[in-house]
């Protein structure tokens, strides 16, 4: 294990701070120093210097601003960029002065959301993380939860149903609001209900038939962008403090499975219009982000059973 944790360590300052913050137990102060190098060096300063004067990035072309603003924010807030630094300060004041959503949304403000729950839930997680508060968006949420607890993209259209892909985008948001400005009984039993969906299903399998739903949601990718996964799931319910549970069990299984003889993770899809693609690494390949994840997430079930 101490190979993996050196190939870990030899990497960015993003990756750096978190090994030594979640996994090596490392002194709080000496992770801060690490932490602190994102927004001036590697991967977090060469985005923030991608964003552009009027506080987008990219060029709307190729992918449309919406996307490159969400996601390279989300990968900001995944390199766990500090959001106290100036520079983090700067670029999001440029976010929340000039970026919209477009005429399509009313042009409605970056930190305001639009109407889809899966971007929504986005939305609260990235103002959450970089400290712009947004009590309606999360009103709204809870006001879509469907009666199965999760929550659909598709309920505009008449879909009663709820949906992996957009209940995890909407239940980490939710998550990082009541991290950051604390718990409400409202926002946590929304979030109790909707965790409570994906483990009836044991976070892959339809509750009627007991069948596997999807055979990708078995693939580890990074980052997951608005797609669901088994390592996404329990990374929430890692994040969430989700008491052991016996109904996540195949797919932790799943997740050790997929771990290499040399205990390094492959990246095994990267999805469509990924930002960034040098930063999250080859498919087919060891990959950095996936295998600290993975780890974080055995780290925390072993913890759990030996509590």
């Amino acid at each position: 294990m101490s190979a993996v944790i050196d190939w870990l360590l030899d990497s960015d300052p993003s990756i750096r701070w978190q090994v030594m913050n979640d996994l090596v137990n490392a002194p709080a102060n000496h992770a801060a120093a690490e932490r602190s190098r994102v927004a001036s060096e590697g991967w977090g300063a060469q985005l923030l210097a991608r964003q552009r004067p009027d506080g987008q990035w990219g060029d709307g072309t190729r992918t449309p601003f919406w996307w490159s603003n969400m996601y390279s924010l989300v990968f900001l807030r995944d390199l766990g960029v500090d959001p106290a630094s100036a520079p983090a300060r700067r670029a999001i004041q440029l976010v929340r002065d000039n970026v919209s959503w477009g005429p399509e949304f009313g042009n409605s403000p970056f930190f305001d959301g639009e109407v889809e729950p899966c971007i929504n839930g986005r939305v609260v997680a990235l103002g959450a993380y970089f400290g712009e508060r947004s009590d309606c968006l999360v009103d709204r949420l809870l006001r879509e939860q469907l009666s199965d607890g999760g929550w659909n993209c598709e309920a505009e259209r008449g879909s009663v149903r709820s949906s992996f892909h957009t209940t995890i985008c909407v239940l980490e948001g939710l998550l990082a609001f009541e991290q950051a400005f604390g718990a409400s009984a409202a926002v946590t039993d929304a979030r109790s209900r909707g965790h409570e969906y994906l483990l009836e299903r044991r976070l892959l399998r339809r509750l009627t038939t007991g069948e596997v739903i999807n055979q990708a949601w078995t693939q580890l990718s990074f980052p997951p962008l608005w797609h669901y996964d088994v390592l996404r799931a329990l990374d929430y319910l890692r994040t969430a403090s989700v008491r052991d549970d016996e109904r996540i069990g195949e797919a932790l299984e799943i997740v050790l499975e997929r771990r290499q003889p040399d205990d390094r993770w492959l990246l095994d899809v990267r999805h469509k219009n990924t930002l960034y693609e040098q930063m999250a690494g080859a498919v087919g390949e060891p990959n950095r982000w996936v295998t600290l994840r993975a780890l974080r997430v055995v780290a925390w079930f072993h913890s759990e059973r030996k509590a």
